[in-house]
């Protein structure tokens, strides 16, 4: 028996993460985009029917009915607890709906409408679909939460005002990877299935090895080029702010 080879494997299974902090102990947390509910997310077929402007729910792309929340506004860092009133898969780049009030009370801005949207604790724990990754990897990566898109926020002051914030600026985190093999060969593999261009790799350190795309400097760019990743079938994809 080749006892190198099962160190080795050990090793990779017990140190190599595909790792988000935003996970702990399997609560879900994602920073993303959201929308005002209103009549025009009807006539867009996105809703069905608008929520009670009274009313303390969303809409999610991924959370189940009844999943109780909390949303921060990362822009003044206003926060508020809610319930999901219903889940809506046809949200893909933007990941949740919110109601009015919640939307007034977080002084949300339309412009840049950044949230991050967290599960509080209950006995259930959240399950997404596996990433779809290189097998080197991927029993590494199934063992991790997925999310849908999402936005990490870069050195944004707690109390940054929206008239103060810079200029519109993001970068597209498709997955980060333990080995930077691994990372060279999604970049190839981006390159040769798609037409996006400015595929980046970034080494964090030795063992962290990110593949983003960007930096996007409007809304419309930004979704267009995630709209044209996402058909590659990844389910790891993070939205991260170039502050």
């Amino acid at each position: 028996m080749n006892y190198k080879k099962i160190i080795l494997t050990l090793f990779f299974l017990t140190g190599c993460t595909v790792n988000n902090s935003q996970y702990s102990e399997n609560i879900f947390s994602n920073r993303g985009f959201t929308l005002l509910s209103d009549v025009s997310l009807i006539e867009k077929k996105i809703l069905k029917k608008n929520l009670d402007v009274r009313s303390l729910e969303i809409v999610h792309n991924t959370l189940p009915k009844g999943s109780k929340v909390r949303i921060i506004n990362l822009i003044n860092n206003k926060s508020i607890n809610a319930i999901v009133k219903t889940r809506n898969k046809n949200l893909f780049f933007y990941n949740s709906i919110l109601s009015k009030r919640i939307y007034d009370e977080l002084d949300i801005s339309p412009k840049e409408p950044y949230v991050e949207i967290s599960r509080i604790r209950e006995n259930k724990t959240f399950v997404a679909k596996r990433a779809k990754t290189f097998d080197e990897e991927k029993k590494v990566a199934n063992k991790a939460p997925v999310k849908s898109v999402s936005i990490n926020e870069i050195g944004i002051p707690k109390t940054k005002k929206i008239d103060d914030r810079k200029s519109f600026n993001y970068s597209i985190k498709i997955t980060e990877f333990y080995f930077l093999k691994n990372a060279n060969e999604l970049k190839k593999r981006i390159e040769k299935e798609s037409s996006l261009q400015n595929i980046n790799i970034i080494s964090i350190n030795d063992t962290k090895h990110r593949v983003l795309l960007g930096p996007y400097t409007n809304i419309n760019a930004l979704q267009s080029a995630y709209n044209s990743i996402n058909k590659l079938n990844f389910e790891n994809i993070e939205l991260i702010r170039n502050d």
